[in-house]
């Protein structure tokens, strides 16, 4: 398991749409040794940098940013990693409260479909398919 509290994250509440930029040398392991055989073995940081996701809330209409509320949602776009790109749709959850605007989503990915290749030495440690959790809180602000 790894985090990452490094992500560049907007949603433009009009257009209901999300764009997600991470760093993939941001993610944290438990263990160091860990963190350098992700960079260097698997996702390659130093060619692949970051994994970025842009898309949009498909079912914007059930969502009014300016009363607070919890709103079942559905995200539909596109998530590079490793340099592939694929359509994804996963389900989340908005929530407002005094103003502030909360996005989480669970989802998974397989790793092949990303052309992250796993050492036979060691495909029994690592995971075929990679959970992903999205917790981000966004600040309103007015353009001028």
């Amino acid at each position: 398991m790894a985090d990452n509290n490094e992500v560049a994250s907007l949603l433009d509440t009009q257009k209901g749409e999300f764009d997600f930029v991470v760093l993939i040398k941001s993610f944290k392991f438990k263990k160091a040794l860990m963190e350098e055989h992700f960079n260097e073995n698997y996702m390659e940081s130093n060619t692949f940098p970051k994994a970025n996701f842009k898309g949009t809330i498909a079912d914007l209409s059930t969502i009014n940013f300016s009363k607070d509320g919890i709103y079942p949602v559905t995200v539909k776009g596109d998530l590079t990693i490793h340099g592939v790109k694929n359509s994804i749709q996963a389900p989340g959850i908005i929530t407002i409260a005094q103003g502030i605007i909360n996005a989480t989503s669970k989802f998974t990915v397989k790793v092949k479909d990303y052309n992250i290749k796993i050492p036979f030495i060691v495909i029994n440690n690592i995971a075929e398919v990679i959970d992903i959790s999205v917790d981000c809180k966004y600040d309103s602000f007015k353009r001028s």
